[in-house]
């Protein structure tokens, strides 16, 4: 597997795929190690976790180079990826003692009852290449504080951030698979839990794998999303301008949570337009190790196919293409951020995930075309509704069909918060104290005297 800098275009790293040998023996030294990891206390999982960040904090520009390298990143935005990550895992640990420590019921005479919260084993982690230690994160710290030792396939795209996993947590395994080597893995009967980042399609693939193993496992999936954005008539325009454009373009746009769509009131819908224009023109596009660009390359060249199919069928459907809309320059893969208005709902760009700098806007008569237009889609990630209003935005919440509701601010993840997806947007939740649900077992222990 060779890795190539998407600006550069030079070989960042050559790895070869794991034999089925060494498979073998990292899931045997996995079983292994936890027979021993779940017998250890909450407190000396949660000092060996924070332990493992502190690699991360200690090497944080080495990490945050190679992330750029890899995958095209900014590199501010890489160095923030690996603070975020450390905030992340500090949080789930500060919480992990409430919500793993057995719950004692209320006494009854001659009777003792608790819940336990026991591990499920070996959980296997396929992590994606966009967010390549934040989503890692997400599943690793958690597992590894509920009692689960971990083994983690990483993106063929950012496989170096693996290998950061495996020195900073003793009871963490990474192994380089292709797909037909991963899909064996699930159907083996040797993984205990799959957690997977990505596609749709991909997420369809791995819940089959998992319905066909040996045993019964179960799968968390965060999968795609078509996220949109309402601008209110009474919202801050320059608020929601700004917030709107970095959600949309932040990461080269390459983010499930991105805003993919954006419904503008049409009071304030040409006034919209045109500042929308001006902010999508301050970005600067070049060497992501630059300290000076603020939009990297995409990861992959076959994205900017997608993106101007995604553009030509909006325009052949009446939409305008106000801005960009194409390739830059000659180095790395760069597409230039694009602003298209008039944009239905039938239109492709507002119907699956572009994964690019792309805002498509439509105006709307009022609220309730926004809700109706926000609902219509197959993903159900996240969704934000900007406005001053509070009560406003309580219907919003109420009436979208979302995983996180967002009032002025988007493209967040508050670690104190479940994040999940609705319908084809993934299953079970990460982060918060319900982010050690799907890592454990309840136990019900019910003694008579």
């Amino acid at each position: 597997m060779k890795v190539i800098n998407p600006y550069s275009r030079e070989t960042v790293c050559v790895i070869d795929p794991a034999t089925r040998e060494q498979v073998q023996s990292t899931l045997d030294d996995a079983r292994a190690a936890f027979d021993g990891w779940r017998r250890t206390s909450i407190a000396d999982r949660v000092a060996q976790v924070r332990a493992g960040l502190d690699h991360f904090g200690t090497n944080r520009e080495t990490i945050a180079r190679e992330i750029t390298l890899q995958m095209g990143k900014p590199i501010a935005q890489a160095r923030s990826e690996v603070d975020a990550m450390c905030e992340r895992g500090e949080h789930m640990a500060a919480i992990a003692p409430d919500c793993l420590t057995p719950e004692v019921l209320p006494e009854q005479p001659g009777f003792h009852r608790r819940i336990e919260h026991a591990p499920l084993g070996v959980v296997l982690n396929l992590a994606a290449w966009n967010y390549p230690l934040l989503i890692a994160v997400n599943v690793i710290v958690p597992a590894l504080l509920a009692g689960n030792v971990v083994v983690l396939k990483h993106s063929s795209r950012t496989p170096l951030c693996g290998r950061h996993f495996t020195m900073a947590f003793p009871n963490v395994a990474d192994l380089v698979l292709d797909h037909d080597q991963t899909a064996e893995l699930i159907r083996s009967g040797q993984i205990d839990h799959v957690a997977f980042t990505g596609s749709v399609d991909g997420g369809r693939d791995v819940l089959g794998h998992a319905a066909a193993s040996l045993g019964f496992i179960d799968t968390g999936l965060e999968l795609g999303g078509a996220d949109p954005a309402y601008v209110a008539a009474d919202a801050d325009l320059q608020t929601a301008v700004v917030g709107i454009v970095d959600g949309a373009c932040y990461n080269a746009g390459q983010s499930c949570c991105a805003i993919e769509r954006a419904y503008v009131h049409r009071d304030r819908y040409e006034e919209f337009l045109d500042r929308a224009g001006a902010e999508l023109r301050n970005y600067e596009l070049g060497d992501p190790l630059d300290e000076r660009t603020t939009m990297g390359p995409m990861a992959s060249s076959a994205a900017i196919g997608l993106l101007r199919d995604h553009i030509a069928d909006a325009v052949d459907r009446g939409a305008r293409l106000l801005l960009g809309g194409d390739t830059h320059g000659d180095a790395g893969q760069f597409f230039t951020p694009t602003l298209l208005a008039d944009c239905g709902n039938d239109c492709r760009i507002m119907q699956e995930e572009s994964f690019g700098p792309l805002l498509p806007v439509a105006s709307v008569a009022d609220d309730d075309e926004a809700i109706a237009r926000m609902n219509d889609s197959r993903f159900g990630l996240s969704a934000s509704v900007w406005t001053a209003d509070r009560p406003r935005a309580e219907r919003f919440a109420g009436e979208l069909q979302a995983g996180t509701v967002f009032q002025n601010r988007c493209d967040y993840l508050d670690p104190a918060l479940p994040w999940t997806g609705w319908r084809d947007s993934g299953k079970g939740s990460t982060l918060s104290s319900y982010g050690f649900t799907h890592l454990t077992r309840r136990k019900a222990i019910h003694f008579r005297a």
